[in-house]
């Protein structure tokens, strides 16, 4: 039976509510429906996920290795040297905010050890951000293409999809994709700790 993975609450608690609405809706690419067409089964696309990031995800990805949670607790308890990346995209600063409107950095809880890569695993990531993201892993990494690197993000986001996809495509050879990210990692009851963004760039043409 496959197992139920409880939701918390990252909306309306841990992001707050304003910008835990502007995360859904980055994710989700307005309200569309996360449910698969023809049932549960997703098939697993030939290219990178556009849009509707919040939807089900596919169990498979060619060249990656699929880990859940507890076997991931298990290798980082046994002090196997992995390299965790946390997708999750963040909401910025809208540009017409009012000078007088306070806004604050959703914050984030993910896996211990985990460095934060927002917005790297968009389908059609801008050229900067490629920049960032390639740069990014070679800095984790010391240039070794061999190093094991874990991409996650939340329970059914293509975001971790997309952005392992794209390491394979940058040539590391052992890239594994956590799909149930930190919904499953709670359920688990493991820690969660807060996380901090690595800079990101600007966008282009914004």
């Amino acid at each position: 039976m496959q197992r139920q993975i409880r939701k918390p609450d990252h909306v309306a608690g841990r992001f707050g509510v304003l910008s835990g609405l502007a995360l859904m809706m980055l994710l989700s690419g307005g309200f569309a429906s996360s449910v698969a067409a023809g049932g549960d089964f997703v098939a697993e696309p030939e290219n990178y996920r556009l849009d509707n990031y919040l939807a089900k995800v596919p169990e498979t990805l060619r060249g990656a290795i699929v880990i859940h949670a507890e076997a991931l607790h298990e290798q980082i308890a046994g002090g196997r040297e992995l390299i965790l990346i946390d997708v999750l995209p963040l909401p910025r600063k809208p540009p017409d905010l009012p000078a007088d409107r306070l806004w604050r950095t959703p914050p984030r809880y993910h896996i211990a050890g985990s460095v934060w890569l927002p917005n790297v695993g968009l389908g059609d990531i801008p050229p900067d951000f490629k920049r960032y993201f390639a740069e990014n892993l070679a800095r984790l990494t010391e240039n070794d293409k061999s190093r094991a690197l874990v991409f996650y993000c939340l329970e059914d986001c293509w975001m971790s999809w997309n952005a392992a996809k794209r390491a394979l495509e940058f040539d590391y050879t052992e890239v594994y994709w956590f799909p149930g990210g930190t919904n499953e990692w709670e359920f688990m009851d493991y820690e969660l700790v807060r996380g901090h963004p690595v800079k990101m760039p600007e966008f282009e043409n914004e």
